[in-house]
């Protein structure tokens, strides 16, 4: 009977085994290339001013002219000195805006990924594991990219859920 419940289980696995590090790998390779189209085509990374209002899940871009892009975000996590805290076990982020990185904290459970499923994570690279996570979240939300927003000793990073030019910019 043993050999009948093995021989079941055999037949009903559906492809590969999951590899979490080729998974992340592949996202981090997606990443590069929407943050090099957002670049491309919203100037994002070269504004020289940006403001976040997390409340409101909102990424604005400006210049002397005023705001010249606009982006819904939702929350991945914050960076401290010490460590990633993912926004889904952050009480002190506004919720509504953090429901994409539960994303990854579901994903994780399900695949038995502890960076994705502990609330706090450390690591050698802090900025890299940062990346990587924040690459993961993207991935999971279907977002077009990223944005790390520097605040004091820590670093916010956004999943950009859309994104446009204002009217005035246009």
């Amino acid at each position: 009977m043993a050999i009948l419940g093995f021989l079941r289980n055999l037949l009903r696995r559906k492809g590969p085994p999951f590899v979490y590090a080729d998974w992340v790998a592949g996202a981090e390779a997606e990443l590069a290339i929407k943050q090099d189209a957002l670049t491309d085509g919203y100037g994002l990374g070269t504004w020289p001013v940006w403001n976040a209002e997390l409340g409101q899940g909102s990424l604005t871009f400006s210049d002397d002219d005023g705001i010249q892009v606009f982006a819904e975000v939702q929350i991945a996590g914050t960076l401290g000195p010490r460590n990633w805290v993912w926004a889904w076990g952050n009480p002190h982020l506004p919720q509504p805006f953090t429901t994409d990185s539960a994303a990854a904290k579901a994903f994780g459970d399900r695949h038995n990924v502890a960076e994705l499923r502990e609330r706090i994570v450390a690591g050698p690279d802090l900025e890299a594991l940062a990346w990587r996570l924040t690459a993961a979240a993207v991935k999971l939300a279907e977002g077009l990219g990223a944005y790390r927003a520097p605040a004091g000793q820590a670093s916010v990073y956004l999943i950009i859920k859309s994104v446009a030019r204002s009217r005035s910019a246009a």
